[in-house]
């Protein structure tokens, strides 16, 4: 049997980097949007072009059997920024595919988008899904807690603080989390069309039930590098004030920046066990505090640290 292809975006970032390795195990064939060049890889075609570039969509969508959406812009600096990466960029792969006479859309959301009204991040997120689900496609939507794994940037902050004895946590709550290698494991099972993930949205973790308190999941990240840490929960004004200055001092390269310090300060973001993926597709493999070790390991090895 001829292989599969599925067009893929944010194939270039932490997320669709692993997910790529498993498409790849799994026997797809890659069509990949990329800004810019990038090296040779067996399997991947690489298209040269963005979410805002409608002619690259159409040559990234041309012959694919499925869509895989994982592009999005988790830091803006206004409102229009997370729009047009969330939901203009959303749109114009939705209308690529159509015009491609692709059906299968995946579509990678965020957890934030439960709650929109606690950010700009959140809202766009949930604008994003809107249309997807009003597509008529075949899509299923995915929205992952927190994700963590060798490579990432954005919890990278919290493993450099445990290494000092301390971590700044949010206000008191819970979490869920997921290791970046069963999120793309999921993903890549979801891609071929399956009647019960069929018009779903999925919310996945790494099965903790009622996921992990904000001073656990710090206090994991000490155990995890090895040292033992005071997890403090910082109150919202004291987590607004320090995103301030993470955005003063780092500018473009902020992470903790004050819309994402809102949508952190809310005290539930543990997945809904109820819109769980079906076992029958898919189940966590990579405990948390295993995946944490792994990931403190990779950071001290990279030089990250």
């Amino acid at each position: 049997m001829a292989a599969q292809t599925v067009a893929m975006t944010g194939a270039t970032g932490f997320v669709g980097k692993a997910t790529m390795d498993y498409l790849l195990k799994a026997g797809w064939e890659i069509r990949a949007l990329t800004r810019r060049d990038q090296k040779p890889r067996d399997g991947v075609t690489w298209i040269k072009g963005a979410l805002d570039k409608p002619q690259s969509l159409a040559k990234l969508c041309d012959g694919a059997n499925a869509i895989l959406h994982i592009a999005g812009v988790v830091n803006a600096p206004d409102k229009a920024g997370f729009e047009a990466g969330n939901v203009t960029g959303t749109a114009n792969m939705i209308a690529a595919a159509k015009d491609a006479g692709v059906k299968r859309f995946v579509h990678v959301s965020s957890l934030s988008a439960r709650e929109p009204q606690l950010s700009d991040y959140g809202a766009s997120k949930a604008r994003g899904e809107k249309l997807v689900g009003t597509s008529m496609l075949d899509w299923t939507i995915i929205r992952p807690p927190g994700v963590y794994g060798p490579g990432d940037t954005e919890m990278l902050d919290l493993f450099r603080m445990a290494r000092r004895g301390f971590v700044l946590m949010p206000p008191k709550g819970r979490a869920s989390f997921i290791h970046v290698d069963d999120l793309a494991r999921l993903l890549v099972a979801l891609l071929p069309a399956h009647e019960d993930a069929t018009t779903r949205i999925f919310e996945a973790d790494d099965g903790k039930p009622r996921g992990w308190s904000h001073k656990r999941y710090g206090r994991a990240i000490g155990w995890a590098m090895g040292k033992p840490v005071t997890a403090i929960s910082a109150p919202k004004p004291l987590l607004m004030l320090a995103a301030f200055a993470d955005r003063t001092f780092r500018r473009g390269k902020a992470k903790l920046t004050p819309d994402r310090a809102r949508y952190l300060s809310h005290p539930d973001w543990v997945i809904d066990r109820r819109h769980a993926p079906p076992p029958v597709l898919w189940q966590p493999q990579i405990k948390t505090r295993s995946g944490l070790k792994e990931t403190a390991k990779w950071y001290k090895a990279n030089g990250w640290l």
